[in-house]
Order: structure tokens, then C-alpha cells, then sequence
């Protein structure tokens, strides 16, 4: 079909793909500076002030949040899809090193405990985060050590242990040339390190080195297979039953249908009174004299998750895990591959009377009489959405629903708002899809409670976070397009490749509609690329961010549910 979709490439992004790109081809280390240039030339709208002297904080803290602290100490990164491939290169068993986790982003990464970093990637979206990541890292952490080198009187004060007042603070804020409310936000990303991380900065700058492996098609299909391995092992009638596939989290659908955290409620509510929270026990007050309009569910799966970190509530896991179990829900862990947890539900196992009361509608005890089971996954990065459900299709015998529900960022909705596309474009494959999303704002508006539900949205799946800029985004705004995220469009391309006998196009409007199972795709807006940045050193949405989530999920189950209760009865 025609294209009538303007030309979006931006020069500068391009060229700054082509050359990590070129670079990572070679056998030897790529040092990330010879890519300092061309990165700042991109004019990203996550970094837009890569070449001011002055650091940029956001661009800072938006990286640290998905880089391993230890990436204070590495010097190398290495990344590969497979043990295998990371032993062939000579690592070793790298998953003997000690395991290392980020705040923002999942990916499964090793530290060797001195300067060597190895990280899992499962597609070529793996390698357009991490790259201008730590581009990005680099570029702002030595601002902060030039700043810092040139004023050495501002050195450690042993009379203070290692800690800094608010005069100390407001002087680093001159010294660094940079907002009293950026330090902050650095010492809640730092915590008790924040000293000790400065004082890293100064000692020394940047000058990180990086290798891909293995950069093959086939060696992610191989990890996406090992992956896959585990899953069915678990449950080997998921090759013959029905099936319903979720990308969301590994968490809201389980706390909707187990029930677990409503009969552990007293135990939640005793782990707040003992806490130091004032402003969730405030909340909760406020929910149960109704003097707020929130759920009390929501707030009790926001507890559980708190307590369940917690030295005593971390106990508590292998309990919900058999409870979990007890009602037909096998949770899944990655090994030996990406990062992408998995929970299977057998719908005839659930225990009808634990589900979330705004699950329930009617007598629910048809449930009991499916062969259909929930496959619900960890979203995962870009490209390996379609990988994993291209993998999935080849091994399911009968796909009934696909619901996609996952973050993303929003050029006209605030965030906590939920987005409902119905047009996606697919920086990937150039493809405009065009297909029945069958939610509307009617399905989710009763369960947000806080923002607002956008239906008949325009999305477009860009290839990175940093890889946008304003000229690129301002095209697709006079488009019309203001959702922004990376999973919707590999998805529609794999579901492409489910009802028709070719691979799927490139550079063309596909019409989606008729596909003989029912797809729902739900977003929720977890930040605003317009705000300037101040909003991406969060961490995450807080409390207030399950209410889009949940929303979004029961909206999600509630229509399983009903097509299983129309399936049945014919």
C-alpha cells in the first residue's frame, strides 16, 4: 500500500547508528570517546546539552539509573547473547562473576568484581540503549571531573566523615555549575555513596571501552530458544492448549487473579504501622475514611511489593509462591539468556473466589471449565518482542488474545495517563500498522482514578530513548503521533508473520484488521519528553503510577474472561 507517512529520518541520528554500528564490527575494543562527537551531534532530546561545558544533569542521572553502580569501576563492557558466546570469546563462565542489577532498566549483567562488565542483550535494541547510554554517562561524568579537578580545595572533610551539610552542598552546586535540585536528585540516585562517588569523579575521568561479541541474527535467536527451553520445560501443555499471550510486569496480573495480597492484608497493614512512611500511612488513612478516591486493593499490592524487600517480608516470597501455585500460576525465571521473567496461568485452576472483587462479574465458576492458559511475560527491550513472540508462535498451537501493555512517553497526555493506539509506526521495519485495538477508553476509564484514558492514539516504536531528537519528534507530532515507545511495532510485526504466509513488509501501510485472534494495546504514560527532562531522573511512577498499571490489567483480564465466557458457552 501506498506510504503517506513523511520521511522521518534524521540525518544525525543515522549517521550516529552507522557508526557504533561500523565500529562494533571490529574484533578489537571500541572506546566509547571516539563516539562523543558524533552522539552530541545527534542533538538527542534526552541529552540536549552534550556539548555545554556545564553538565547535564538529567542526561546524568537518566543513565545512572540504567547502568549497574559498579559501572563506577568498569572499564570494559562486553556484551554477547549467550554464555556460550561469552566463553568463546574467552570470558569464561562469566555467570560465576557476581550478578549486578540497574534501578530503570532489566538486562542480566556480570561484574568480574574489577573492571570488566558483561551484559546478556537479546536484539539490536539492546545495543541502541546501551551504547548512547553509556555515551552519554561518559560524556557528563567527566564535565563532573573537570569541574571538580579545577577546584581542589573542595576535597574530602574528615571532620565531617564524609558527608556534606547544606553550605557544602550549595558550594558543589557553584562548583559543579549546576542546580541545588539537580544535587538532590543525585544524592537520592547515590544514597549513603554519594560522597564516595564524588570523590570517584574526581579522582579520575572516563574513558570506557566497549565489545559486542557476536552481533548475528542467529546467535539471538539461539538465546531467544534457550529462553523459550525453560518455559516449556515448566509446562509442557502449553504446546497444546490455548493460549492467551500479556506482555505487561511480573506482578499486577498475579496480584489481581492469587488474591494474595487481600488475605495477607493485616500482615501488610501491621509492616506500615512499623514503618517510618508518613506519607503512605497517611494515604492509607485517607483511603479508609474515604476522604480520597483510591483503591484499597492498589495500595495493598503497592505494600506487599515494599514489604516483600524488606529483610522481614522477604520470607513472605516462597509463601506467595505457593499460594501462586495453588491456585494454577507457575512463575518462570530467566537463565542463561535475557532478562525476561515468565508467569503460565491455567484458567481452570484459579480459585474464583481470590480474584480482585473488580475481576469479578457474575458467577465466575465457567473459569473452572477452560483449557485456555494466560502467558503472561516480562515486557522486554524493543526488537526482542519480536523475537520472543515469533518464537512463541512457532511452538503455540492456538494464539486466542495478544494484549501488549507497557510504558512510554507522551507528547499530549500527562503522566499516569493511558494511551489506546490504533495506528503504530514502526521505526524498525518502516511500516505503518494500521488494526482493531479492541479496548477503548469505555474498558479502562472505571479503573484509572487519577488521569485520563486517550483512545484512538497514534504510537510510534522508536529504536532507542536517546535516539530522537526535536526535528524527528516534531514530523511525527504534525502527524499526529504523540505516543512514543519501542514494543508495539516488533510486536505487529511478528503478529504480521502469524496469519499471513510471508515475512512481514517493509516501507508500507499494513492493514491489520481481520486477524483471527482479538489484540488489545495499552500504554501508560510514564514520562513527557516536552517536560525537559526533569521528570527522567525518577526511578519509577511511585504509588500513584500502579493506578494506570492496574487499570490497564484488569481492563486486560476482564476481557479474557469474557471471551472465555462466550468461547465456552458455544
Amino acid at each position: 500500500m501506498e506510504r503517506t507517512v513523511p520521511s522521518t529520518a534524521s540525518e544525525e541520528i543515522e549517521l550516529y547508528r552507522r557508526t557504533y554500528y561500523s565500529l562494533l564490527r571490529s574484533s578489537s575494543e571500541v572506546q566509547i570517546r571516539s563516539l562523543e562527537e558524533v552522539h552530541a551531534g545527534m542533538k538527542s532530546v534526552l541529552h540536549p546539552f552534550a556539548r555545554e561545558s556545564t553538565p547535564d544533569m538529567s542526561a546524568f542521572i537518566y543513565s545512572l539509573l540504567r547502568l549497574p553502580p559498579c559501572m563506577h569501576h568498569a572499564q570494559l563492557v562486553v556484551l554477547g547473547q549467550s554464555p556460550k558466546v561469552f566463553s568463546r570469546a574467552g570470558f569464561g563462565n562469566i555467570e560465576s562473576w557476581a550478578a549486578v542489577s540497574t534501578l530503570a532498566r532489566r538486562r542480566r549483567c556480570y561484574f568480574n568484581g574489577k573492571d570488566t562488565l558483561a551484559c546478556f542483550i537479546a536484539s539490536v535494541s539492546d545495543i541502541d540503549d546501551v551504547i548512547p547510554i553509556l555515551t552519554a554517562y561518559q560524556i557528563e561524568w567527566n564535565k563532573l571531573h573537570f569541574s571538580l579537578e579545577r577546584n581542589p580545595g573542595f576535597a574530602k572533610k574528615d571532620e565531617n566523615q564524609g558527608k556534606l551539610d547544606a553550605l557544602d552542598l550549595e558550594q558543589l552546586s557553584d562548583v559543579l555549575s549546576i542546580q541545588r535540585d539537580d544535587i538532590d536528585r543525585l544524592k537520592v540516585v547515590w544514597g549513603d555513596d554519594f560522597y564516595t562517588n564524588l570523590e570517584r569523579i574526581k579522582s579520575a575521568p572516563k574513558n570506557i571501552k566497549v565489545k559486542l561479541l557476536s552481533g548475528s541474527l542467529a546467535e539471538y535467536r539461539r538465546a531467544t530458544d534457550i529462553w523459550w527451553e525453560r518455559i516449556s520445560e515448566r509446562q509442557a501443555e502449553l504446546l497444546s492448549r490455548p493460549v492467551y499471550f500479556i506482555s505487561s510486569n511480573p506482578h499486577s496480573v498475579v496480584n489481581l487473579l492469587s488474591g494474595y495480597a487481600i488475605k495477607n492484608k493485616a500482615t501488610l497493614l501491621q509492616f506500615l504501622d512499623d514503618s517510618d512512611n508518613h506519607e503512605l500511612k497517611s494515604e492509607w488513612e485517607y483511603i479508609t475514611a474515604q476522604q480520597v478516591v483510591s483503591s484499597q486493593e492498589n495500595f495493598l499490592y503497592y505494600i506487599l511489593k515494599k514489604f516483600q524487600q524488606s529483610s522481614h517480608g522477604y520470607r513472605f516470597l516462597q509463601d506467595q509462591k505457593k499460594a501462586e501455585e495453588g491456585c494454577g500460576m507457575i512463575r518462570v525465571s530467566s537463565e542463561h539468556s535475557f532478562d525476561v521473567d515468565a508467569q503460565m496461568i491455567a484458567l481452570d485452576s484459579l480459585c474464583a473466589d481470590t480474584l480482585d472483587p473488580r475481576l469479578k462479574d457474575g458467577d465466575m465458576s465457567y473459569i473452572n471449565k477452560s483449557d485456555a492458559i494466560l502467558l503472561n511475560i516480562d515486557y522486554p527491550l524493543g526488537m526482542a518482542a519480536y523475537t520472543i513472540l515469533s518464537e512463541i508462535s512457532e511452538h503455540v498451537e492456538q494464539i486466542l488474545g495478544i494484549y501488549v501493555m507497557g510504558k512510554s512517553a507522551s507528547l499530549n497526555a500527562a503522566i499516569g495517563d493511558i494511551i489506546i493506539p490504533n495506528v503504530v509506526h514502526d521505526e524498525h521495519s518502516k511500516n505503518t500498522y494500521l488494526y482493531q485495538n479492541c479496548f477503548t477508553a469505555a474498558h479502562l476509564s472505571p479503573y484509572l482514578l487519577y488521569g485520563t484514558v486517550l483512545d484512538n492514539q497514534k504510537c510510534v516504536s522508536v529504536r532507542g530513548t536517546f535516539l530522537q531528537n526535536p526535528h524527528y519528534m516534531n514530523v511525527f507530532y504534525q502527524e499526529g503521533y504523540t505516543d512514543i515507545e519501542m514494543e508495539a511495532g516488533p510486536y505487529l510485526s511478528a503478529i504480521y508473520e502469524l496469519f499471513r504466509p510471508q515475512r512481514h513488509p517493509v516501507n508500507e501501510i499494513v492493514n491489520l484488521y481481520g486477524i483471527p485472534f482479538d489484540l488489545g494495546i495499552i500504554h501508560y504514560v510514564s514520562d513527557n519528553p516536552l517536560g525537559k527532562g526533569k521528570n527522567l531522573g525518577t526511578g519509577n511512577l511511585s504509588y500513584y503510577g500502579m493506578d494506570s498499571t492496574y487499570a490497564a490489567t484488569i481492563a486486560i483480564l476482564r476481557r479474557i474472561f469474557n471471551l472465555e465466557r462466550i468461547r465456552l458457552a458455544n
